[in-house]
C-alpha cells in the first residue's frame, strides 16, 4: 500500500470530527455523590413536554414583581422552576424555605424561579390578599397569579405543590408533587444547571429544615387534612344539613378521632362555613397532630377575637402555634386577613380536642391541615 495513503488512513482516523468530539469530552465535574442523589428524580417520559409559552394575558394584579418583556425576553437560555403553590396551603407553606434558598443560590448560575400561585379559595384570588401573602413569606422571585389555571391545565396539574423543571432548551426535565426529597431535587437541578455551563463550581447541597425531611424518616400519622365547606365537608355531626342553609348543631356525647363537628347556629357554604347570627359557634375537633392549622376569612369585619381551648383548658405556653395571644386568663386568636392561621404547635405529637369559637357570622372557616413530627 502506498505510504502516503497508510498516512492518510492514519491521520484521518485520529483527526476525524467523530472521533475528535467522542475524545475531546471533559471529566465529568459533576460529583458522584450528587448524581447518585440526582439519580432518584427521574426525568423518563418527560422529554418531549416543553415549557408553557409565557407571559400569558398580562395585567398589572396578574404577575408581581415581573413584567411581561421579562418574562418574553430574559428566560431564554436559562433553567427554568415553576413552583405551583397555594399561600393558604400548609405543604406548599413548607417547601417554601427550600425554594426561596434555592433562588438565592442559583440565580447567578442561570436559574429562573416562577412562582405560580393556583388558588384554592376563591378569596385568594384577590390580588391584594396574594400580594400580601407573598410579602409575608418574604418571596423575592417573579409570582404569576394563575387565577383561571391556565399554567396549572396546561402541565395537566393535580396537586399543590408541584414543582417542575425546564433545561435550558426549554424541555421539561422533572416533576415532583407534595413535600420531600429536598436534597435529591436540588441534586438534579445541580445536574441541569451543570448541563449549561459543566465549569461550575457547585455549592453545597441545602440543609434539612425539619427532621419530617430527612431520607426514610418514620413520622406519625396525623389526622387528615378537613374541609368545612359544603363541596367536600365530612361533618361528625348526626345530622342532614343542606348548603346554605341556617342550622342549629349539638355534639354527641362521645366525639370520634379525626372529625369534625359544629356546636350551635352555622350556615355552611360551598367552600365555607360561618356562624348563621351573633350567638357563640364553635369548632371541635378530636384531632392528632403536632400542629394544627385553620385557613379563616373575615367575611365582613377584621379584627375579632376567637376562643381557643385544648383539651376543655386555655392553650397551654407550651402548645401554643403563633398565631395564639392570651389575654384575661383565655387564649385566642385576632383574625385580621384571609389566609392559614397556626393553632396549636404541641410540645409533642399527640391526640387532643381543639375548639374555636366565635360569635359573629365574620367567622369564615375553611379547612383544617395538620403536620407530625417522628420518632426519636
Amino acid at each position: 500500500m502506498n505510504s502516503r495513503l497508510v498516512l492518510a488512513l492514519i491521520l484521518a482516523f485520529f483527526f476525524s470530527p467523530g472521533v475528535r468530539n467522542v475524545n475531546s469530552q471533559p471529566a465529568s465535574r459533576f460529583p458522584a455523590d450528587r448524581a447518585k442523589l440526582a439519580r432518584e428524580i427521574t426525568d423518563e417520559g418527560t422529554q418531549h413536554i416543553h415549557m408553557p409559552r409565557l407571559p400569558l394575558r398580562y395585567s398589572a394584579d396578574r404577575y408581581i414583581d415581573v413584567t411581561p418583556e421579562y418574562l418574553r425576553d430574559s428566560l431564554k437560555g436559562k433553567v427554568v422552576l415553576i413552583d405551583i403553590w397555594d399561600y393558604t396551603c400548609i405543604n406548599c407553606i413548607q417547601t417554601l424555605p427550600y425554594i426561596k434558598a434555592w433562588n438565592e443560590k442559583y440565580k447567578k448560575f442561570g436559574l429562573v424561579i416562577l412562582g405560580v400561585h393556583s388558588p384554592e379559595f376563591e378569596f385568594e384570588k384577590d390580588p391584594t390578599n396574594l400580594d400580601s401573602a407573598v410579602k409575608a413569606f418574604g418571596i423575592t422571585y417573579p409570582v404569576i397569579a394563575d387565577n383561571d389555571y391556565e399554567i396549572w391545565n396546561s402541565l395537566a396539574n393535580q396537586y399543590w405543590p408541584a414543582k417542575y423543571l425546564f433545561d435550558s432548551h426549554g424541555v421539561l426535565r422533572a416533576s415532583h408533587f407534595g413535600e420531600g426529597e429536598y436534597r435529591e431535587f436540588e441534586a438534579f437541578l445541580q445536574k441541569i444547571l451543570h448541563e449549561r455551563n459543566p465549569k461550575m463550581a457547585l455549592p453545597p447541597l441545602e440543609p434539612l429544615v425539619r427532621e419530617t425531611d430527612a431520607p426514610g424518616a418514620v413520622c406519625y400519622r396525623p389526622s387528615p387534612e378537613t374541609y368545612v365547606g359544603f363541596y367536600r365537608n365530612h361533618l361528625g355531626n348526626p345530622i342532614e344539613h343542606s348548603e346554605n342553609k341556617d342550622e342549629t348543631y349539638s355534639l354527641p356525647k362521645e366525639l370520634k378521632h379525626d372529625l369534625l363537628y359544629l356546636d350551635g347556629p352555622w350556615r355552611i357554604s360551598r367552600e365555607y362555613a360561618q356562624p348563621s347570627g351573633n350567638s357563640p359557634a364553635a369548632l371541635v375537633f378530636n384531632y392528632q397532630a403536632y400542629e394544627a392549622n385553620l385557613v379563616i376569612q373575615p367575611l365582613a369585619e377584621s379584627g375579632f377575637r376567637v376562643e381557643v381551648t385544648q383539651d376543655g383548658k386555655p392553650v397551654a405556653p407550651e402548645d401554643r402555634g403563633s398565631d395564639i395571644e392570651e389575654a384575661d386568663g383565655k387564649t385566642f386568636i385576632t383574625v385580621g386577613q384571609a389566609r392559614m392561621y397556626r393553632i396549636t404547635k404541641n410540645k409533642g405529637f399527640g391526640r387532643h380536642v381543639l375548639r374555636l369559637m366565635a360569635a359573629t357570622p365574620s367567622f369564615g372557616v375553611y379547612a383544617f391541615t395538620f403536620t407530625t413530627s417522628c420518632r426519636k
